[in-house]
């Protein structure tokens, strides 16, 4: 049970589902910085991959529901599913994905710990695996507004569910239809 009460049935609504129901005029604000940082057009990094950060931060800061619902969210839109989510989050080193995303992923996992621990090394080390500052921005940005909503959905202790089924049923209706829909 969530410390406050929502004034929703947290089965229905769980996890951030529940806060955002019960403060829509805060609910607006953090559900367009979503859609613009995981789904909205990008030059280079697909929404599997903005997903893939959000999971991966989330699964770092222990938030179960977030964790579980991005992951769920990358699985939907990677062509590796739900077994390449699993092997990022166990072992990124080993995980068979790109370079450059192993190290936007790196820099993802500093700025969790600490933004001060990103470090001109981490920076050098995506740009030289072709980075633009746009994709190192916006991984920054991603895993700092992911810091906030983990935060958010914990700090209120909502409803985690822990059904695989129902997180992967949430994915089908955000790549259909956003975080706006």
């Amino acid at each position: 049970m969530a410390h406050i009460e929502l004034g929703v049935d947290e089965e229905i609504y769980p996890g951030i589902n529940g806060p955002l129901k019960y403060r829509p005029e805060t609910a607006k604000p953090l559900e367009e910085l979503a859609e613009v940082l995981l789904r909205d057009p990008h030059p280079t990094l697909s929404p599997g991959e903005r997903e893939l950060i959000a999971g991966n931060d989330s699964g770092l800061n222990e938030c179960n529901f977030c964790a579980s619902s991005h992951s769920a969210f990358a699985a939907i839109q990677l062509d590796g599913g739900m077994p390449l989510v699993e092997q990022v989050r166990a072992d990124l080193d080993s995980a068979p994905i790109s370079e450059k995303l192993r190290a936007l992923l790196r820099i993802a996992g500093a700025v969790q710990a600490d933004g001060r621990k990103v470090t001109p090394e981490l920076i050098a080390a995506a740009s030289a695996e072709d980075a633009t500052d746009l994709e190192i921005h916006d991984t920054v940005l991603i895993a700092a507004a992911f810091c906030m909503y983990n935060r958010y959905v914990d700090g209120l202790a909502t409803l985690a569910p822990t059904d695989p089924a129902l997180y992967a049923e949430a994915a089908k209706r955000i790549v259909t239809h956003g975080y706006l829909g």
